[in-house]
């Protein structure tokens, strides 16, 4: 058996293209860093695996009986130094797949404008150039604003849309781009290496429309309904733009700012040599934005907790997509049988584990605005099960003994998740962790998170050495004679 390995299946495509090879009959392969946050996504069909770019003995495993090998990582978010890390982790893939034997790499690159200024443009022109290095054929792909969920330009333009009535923007509103709608491109990826003449190729890809970022915001905010104006300063750059990024998109800010500072420079698509080889429909972007915003509203909640997951289960154009997110975690010598039975009691008579007095006065605040908190009691005292009310929060996921993920159903400018983890670590201990993830609708939804995030960090942490300390505390009672 020969496999299409989706390697970067986590990210924004890779998390898209897996599922829609397999539902085109094809064998597949997906890999993420963490396998865990692949295995949420309950694809059918696709083999799951673990694997990272930056460690090249993880590699040869996943390329084994590989055909054909989607390279979709990037590692923008990891901050300024993401092109030496793209560099080393091209460099890594091209030679595990010469050993692997593997007949082609299609890498997805981005349109790169004549003499890119930005550094982002710049990487994603180097990692195609590394790839090629390889034995290994390549083709590669080029594509620059893609229309769908997740995609974060995408959500930029849809966060600033729906969060700012009035835009002080500099010079690139008046950019041009060839926008692409995310079924056009995933319909090339998967058809584009059966051809034998896209080896060694480079294909630049669009969809019907040639738009400056102002259009595309205007057009964008008449579907949403909404007014958008916008007033062009010279004097701002795309750089100081991307400063107070963080107050008004969700998307991740080392990715915002490498996006905006690519905006500069007209990226056109003006290529058709793949469109003519791989024939279909190609959608401008008012029919793209239409897909779009009909796929948020048809997601799924899945059984597990994925980005975006929470936003689009009770669709609102308004909150964004990605997470704000915080975490706190502690090691515990207790059993994950005696964890869960101490993390199941969550809400019992107002007891989340530490701070409760913070609690009491957010669900007053959320009592006095109409929510549900102090209204609701729990079906049972040790036990839980999904759908669940514990208080103001719902159990929407359970893994027994590993995971529980409850909504919160409190008043509040975007919807959150409060998720408990128990994990093995390599001490033979068990880690506690405690994940709060908040989907901000607007600038609103993003003060709030801002405002609460010292308070998270010093509750989660201490709910999660409550947590432990209980769990040992039981133990060694029940170790105690007489006990």
């Amino acid at each position: 058996m020969s496999y299409r390995l989706v390697f970067g299946a986590s990210g924004y495509i890779g998390s898209h293209l897996a599922p829609y090879l397999a539902s085109q009959g094809l064998s597949v392969r997906a890999t993420s860093r963490n396998v865990e946050v692949i295995e949420g996504r309950e694809w059918q069909d696709v083999e799951l695996a673990e694997a990272d770019a930056l460690q090249a003995e993880s590699l040869d495993s996943v390329l084994e009986d590989v055909d054909i090998a989607y390279y979709l990582v990037h590692s923008m978010a990891v901050g300024k130094n993401f092109p030496e890390l793209d560099a080393r982790a091209a460099r890594n893939f091209a030679d595990a797949a010469a050993r692997q034997g593997v007949k082609r790499i299609v890498y997805l690159g981005g349109l790169v404008p004549d003499s890119p200024k930005s550094m982002h443009l710049r990487s994603r022109q180097e990692t195609g150039d590394i790839l090629r290095a390889g034995s290994v054929p390549v083709t590669e792909i080029r594509a620059g604003m893609i229309i769908g969920p997740g995609s974060a330009a995408w959500e930029v333009i849809r966060d600033l849309v729906n969060h700012l009535p009035i835009m002080v923007t500099p010079r690139w509103v008046f950019s041009r781009s060839t926008p692409i709608a995310l079924s056009n491109l995933l319909h090339y990826l998967a058809d584009a290496p059966t051809h034998a003449e896209t080896a060694g190729e480079i294909y630049d890809v669009g969809g019907t429309d040639d738009l400056t970022y102002k259009e595309i915001m205007q057009q964008y905010a008449e579907l949403v309904g909404k007014t958008t104006r916008i007033i062009p300063v010279r004097v701002l750059t795309p750089r100081l733009s991307s400063y107070w990024l963080r107050l008004v998109t969700s998307v991740p800010t080392n990715i915002a700012r490498a996006l905006i500072d690519g905006l500069s420079q007209d990226v056109i698509a003006d290529d058709d040599r793949l469109a003519s080889l791989v024939p279909q429909k190609l959608l401008g972007f008012r029919e793209a934005a239409i897909e779009a915003l009909e796929a948020d509203r048809k997601h799924a909640l899945p059984a597990r907790w994925v980005e975006g997951a929470i936003a689009c289960s009770e669709f609102r154009p308004e909150y964004g997509f990605y997470s704000k997110q915080a975490a706190e975690s502690t090691h515990s010598s207790a059993s994950a049988e005696v964890l869960w039975q101490v993390i199941c009691r969550v809400g019992q008579n107002g007891d989340f584990f530490y701070a409760n007095w913070l609690w009491w006065l957010r669900r007053c605040m959320d009592w006095i605005l109409g929510g549900p908190s102090f209204r609701r009691k729990r079906r049972h005292p040790d036990e839980l099960r999904v759908g669940d009310a514990v208080d103001a929060w719902r159990v929407i996921a359970i893994r027994p003994g590993k995971q529980l993920t409850m909504l919160m159903e409190m008043k509040a400018p975007g919807v959150g998740v409060l998720e408990f983890d128990v994990d093995d670590n390599e001490s033979g201990q068990r880690t506690v962790t405690v994940t709060g993830y908040f989907h901000p609708a607007g600038v609103w939804g993003i003060l709030y998170w801002l405002a609460l995030l010292p308070f998270h960090s010093i509750t989660f942490h201490g709910m999660t050495r409550e947590i432990a300390t209980r769990a040992e505390t039981a133990i060694s009672a029940a170790s105690t004679p007489g006990s």
